[in-house]
């Protein structure tokens, strides 16, 4: 995860440096595992900051132009705030390790859950899940994808309901609820870290998770990234509202091509791309290794 991004970029290098500098054992955990540990919330949150600012460094490094617009899938949205110089790379990683730690605490283990629905629209999910006590929508992903979470017993009897009305359900191998309302007491917790943190007025709007739409202004930015905690990431909106604006390529960077198949499924007619590499990243601007 991102060794290829360190071999290949000076950027990158120093960027994954400053990471490991913030939070010593990172590069270690990301290039050798063990694979279960990587996966903790607290240690998968500030890996996937630390590739993804990587990754866009890279591309800067070699011509790439700054974006008209960025968004971020969940933990993604602090990345992208990072990207456009809103936090520092140092106080994002501090950050989300500690909305991690304060995540994973929040639940007790096993007491909540996620589930991924496919093949129903939005509309008759919630009006399926409207009475059972427990389950909320945390992510809108694409238009024949939303994910629930909720307690384990709530998520439970929304996937007996929504099974008898033909959706697909899949559970997922997550560690706790996020983006529910249980998630209220790390939210909490992670107010008082955010509280002495400076926030800049980004390079170039980033959406908000909440919203659905850019923000800009540092104080509600520092608002919004509380929010997000406790409330569904409007993907699907916020790809709309891109395209809306005119918005007609897309580039995911990270170690996956996730977003880039949401993208695929949510939009017609546009251009989605993952750069992950150095190489990928040389391909698509067109510039020589």
């Amino acid at each position: 995860m991102g060794k290829a991004l360190y071999e290949g970029s000076r950027a990158a290098r120093e960027a994954l440096e400053r990471a490991e500098a913030v939070l010593p054992g990172l590069l270690r955990l990301m290039w050798e595992g063990p694979e279960e540990e990587l996966r903790l919330t607290a240690n998968q949150q500030p890996a996937l900051l630390a590739v993804g600012y990587a990754a866009f460094l890279a591309y800067r490094e070699v011509g790439g132009p700054l974006p008209d617009y960025a968004a971020g899938h969940s933990l993604g949205e602090w990345t992208a705030h990072v990207a456009a110089g809103s936090l520092s790379l140092e106080d994002g990683l501090r950050l989300v390790r500690k909305r991690g730690e304060y995540m994973q605490q929040a639940v007790p283990v096993g007491a909540g859950a996620m589930a991924a629905v496919l093949k129903l629209p939005v509309q008759a999910l919630l009006e399926l899940i409207a009475p059972i006590e427990g389950v909320e929508v945390a992510n809108l992903n694409s238009p024949e994808q939303t994910v629930i979470s909720g307690t384990a017993e709530g998520v439970a009897r929304a996937t007996e309901v929504l099974k008898a009305h033909r959706a697909r359900v899949v559970p997922l191998p997550v560690s706790a609820p996020f983006h529910s309302s249980l998630m209220r007491p790390a939210q909490e917790r992670l107010r008082r870290d955010l509280e002495g943190v400076e926030i800049s007025p980004p390079l170039f709007p980033v959406y908000s998770n909440v919203l659905a739409r850019p923000e800009g202004d540092p104080g509600r930015i520092r608002e919004l990234l509380l929010e997000q905690i406790t409330h569904p990431v409007r993907w699907v909106e916020t790809l709309q509202d891109l395209r809306e604006r005119g918005v007609m390529a897309y580039l995911e960077f990270g170690s996956g091509k996730v977003l880039t198949g949401l993208v695929g499924r949510t939009l017609e007619g546009v251009e989605a791309k993952a750069l992950t590499t150095p190489q990928e990243i040389a391909a698509h601007l067109g510039v020589k290794g």
